[in-house]
């Protein structure tokens, strides 16, 4: 984990209290998507470092989207300590206070933990946006609406966990559904029950009944997402809260999270922490924006499918090389 050589941030470049921080998720293997983010030389890119089709990367294109809830000092990039040969150059011109390099892959809840406190040692006030690095939008003017309408919802009730539910556009198995339960005021309701990959035809009855894609996309008060967290693990929670605390600006940082990290449990934030903290939970329906999560190659011919034709594209379509891996050249290939 980055630490600040010169110590303590000063204070003009620590946000004011109460912000809103966006905590961009970066540090997955991407391991469903292999067969296309694998090099001629056999080396597997995570896909969070590949391009869809010739532009920027997906991380990228998360970056640019949390910079619409959250200034650029106000985001958290959640990164693993193997991939650096990807970030470095990727996140060269980020404050390095905000680059989080997990030193292991610990389940989704963990590589939330890790972050929410750094912000919270930093911002105990905070609103938090937590924003995976594997998606694709066609519509980001869309999604970042209903992201700003959620960081508003906010203010009402501030012990409660706001997940963004997208409208579904088919009844994928692949995907997690969220099923709505009452309305709990304008634009936001409870949440029934999860529903994970189910199959085709119960995906369509879910979606008849109002289900929306689970996008993973979550805002709340720091302290609230904090508190649904050490509900469900209050010690792996007060172990790393005091391993931050101890060693927030020092050298010590690193070595004290690897040494905690050994003996961590792997913790899925959906399964272990959100299908357990119902009463706190809210929905904010999203209405069609041209989401995918990339997760399988089949996902991503359906998102190169429904994409129009661009510009710089080859005689073939493929996209003209950018440096980075085109998910799209790799399934042209396949």
């Amino acid at each position: 984990m980055p630490h600040n050589p010169r110590g303590p941030l000063s204070r003009s470049h620590v946000p004011r209290s109460g912000n809103t921080w966006a905590i961009v998720l970066a540090a997955g293997e991407g391991s469903r998507l292999h067969s296309l983010t694998t090099t001629e030389a056999g080396i597997a890119i995570p896909k969070q470092y590949c391009s869809l089709r010739g532009g920027p990367s997906l991380l990228r294109e998360a970056l640019q989207r949390a910079e619409t809830v959250a200034s650029p000092a106000s985001r958290c990039i959640v990164v693993a300590r193997h991939h650096k040969r990807w970030w470095a150059a990727e996140l060269a011109a980020e404050s390095e206070s905000n680059i989080i390099v997990q030193p292991g892959n610990r389940g989704t809840a963990i590589g939330i933990l890790l972050p929410l406190l750094h912000i919270m040692a930093r911002d105990p006030d905070a609103r938090v946006v937590l924003l995976p690095s594997d998606h694709h939008v066609r519509n980001e003017l869309h999604l970042a609406a209903a992201l700003q309408e959620a960081v508003r919802k906010l203010e009402a009730r501030r012990d409660q966990v706001l997940l963004l539910g997208i409208s579904p556009e088919e009844a994928d198995p692949g995907l997690g559904y969220i099923v709505p339960g009452g309305l709990d005021r304008p634009g936001v309701w409870t949440v029934s029950r999860f529903v994970e990959k189910p199959n085709a035809p119960l995906a369509r009855v879910l979606i008849d009944a109002g289900a929306l894609w689970n996008a993973f996309i979550v805002a709340a008060h720091a302290q609230a997402l904090l508190q649904v967290l050490a509900q469900r693990f209050p010690r792996v929670v007060a172990e790393m809260r005091s391993v931050i605390e101890r060693n927030q600006c020092t050298g010590d940082a690193p070595d004290a999270v690897i040494d905690l990290y050994r003996g961590l449990p792997d913790i899925d934030f959906s399964r272990q922490i959100l299908q357990h903290t119902a009463p706190v939970l809210r929905v904010l329906r999203v209405n069609h924006c041209g989401w995918t999560d990339l997760g399988t190659p089949q996902r991503v011919a359906e998102a190169l499918r429904r994409l129009p034709r661009l510009d710089d594209t080859d005689d073939d379509g493929l996209p003209r090389r950018s440096g980075l891996l085109s998910l799209a050249t790799q399934y042209a290939r396949q």
